[in-house]
């Protein structure tokens, strides 16, 4: 952290000085990820939105976290992107608070998600006969409403304990903006936002991995204990939803410690790749996984392709 008053009003983001000698490849990298990632989601959502028979629990939940991908990525990548191809590598204050807090509503929102999506499993096959009355699709709903509300103040409350300080640094060891790193740029007193960050953080985590724990666990149990066909596509469906949540823990926890633990200096290239792995980890897998392994979605997406494909050879021919 650089010592004494700023001069400037704006932040250089060091990871898109790391990146200038080969911007054009990691532009390139950037489009392909931003561009397959809301194809992708925006396919999953319309084809849940779409089919009847896909409006289950199950699948409002997984239109949220692909929703989420989109937001995410929407937050990084075009303004990564022009940065890189234009040259700028500032960003002043207002901007960077904004960033901060669409980027920590993802995150916080996607653990959320996955902790009601392993309670879901665990509801439907723990309890199959009473489970059309325990998760509807309505509470379904509801708990997606509720969980971007209480994200939403959550941030809010943490983003303006950020503006608050006083700060004397002016350079971010990453490519975006997150109110750990403009903390650690503060000149003054951060025991509140210490305090408030932490906690919150090692809460929801905390909680998130003893819920799904118990969850999975008990999920595993049951699927031992029914009929092989059954059992094997309840543990696909089960081993799918621990890679998903076991990548988002693991980005999640380098990202979000990487300042409140003391261990030792790190150099900035270590901050960027640490940073740009857990934001492009969480936002770029889900469509994939959930897309392309959840059987009745890639049977509807591919299906949606091949009419949209025979729509085009049609209007050819006329």
């Amino acid at each position: 952290m650089e010592n004494g008053s700023r001069t400037s009003p704006d932040f250089v983001l060091i990871g898109l000085v790391e990146m200038e000698n080969v911007k054009y490849l990691y532009s390139v990298l950037a489009l392909v990820l931003y561009i397959t990632n809301v194809m992708l989601s925006s396919a999953i959502i319309c084809v849940i939105w779409m089919e009847a028979k896909l409006h289950e629990p199950m699948y409002v939940f997984i239109a949220n976290l692909v929703f989420n991908a989109i937001i995410g990525s929407s937050t990084i990548f075009p303004k990564m992107m022009a940065d890189l191809l234009l040259g700028f590598k500032t960003i002043d204050l207002s901007r960077c608070l904004v960033q901060s807090l669409f980027i920590e509503c993802v995150a916080y929102t996607e653990i959320i998600t996955f902790t009601i999506m392993a309670y879901d499993m665990y509801l439907a096959i723990g309890h199959p006969l009473r489970y059309s009355t325990l998760m509807t699709n309505e509470k379904a709903l509801k708990s997606v409403s509720v969980t971007w509300v209480i994200v939403f103040i959550h941030r809010i409350i943490g983003v303006t304990l950020t503006a608050r300080l006083s700060l004397c640094g002016a350079v971010i060891n990453s490519v975006y903006c997150e109110t750990m790193s403009l903390t650690h740029l503060a000149c003054g007193d951060t025991t509140i936002n210490n305090v408030f960050g932490t906690t919150s953080t090692v809460t929801v985590m905390v909680a998130s991995l003893l819920i799904v724990t118990y969850c999975y666990v008990r999920t595993l149990v049951f699927c031992l204990k029914i009929s092989a066909s059954s059992s094997q596509k309840a543990i696909h469906t089960l081993v799918m939803h621990i890679a998903a949540f076991s990548t988002f823990m693991a980005a999640s926890l380098f990202v979000g410690f990487r300042y409140r633990l003391n261990i030792g200096p790190q150099s900035s290239t270590t901050h960027v790749i640490i940073s740009m792995t857990g934001i492009t980890v969480s936002i770029t897998l889900n469509p994939l996984i959930y897309g392309l392994r959840t059987e009745a979605l890639r049977v509807r997406i591919l299906a949606s392709l091949r009419i949209a494909n025979f729509g085009k050879i049609l209007s050819k021919t006329k």
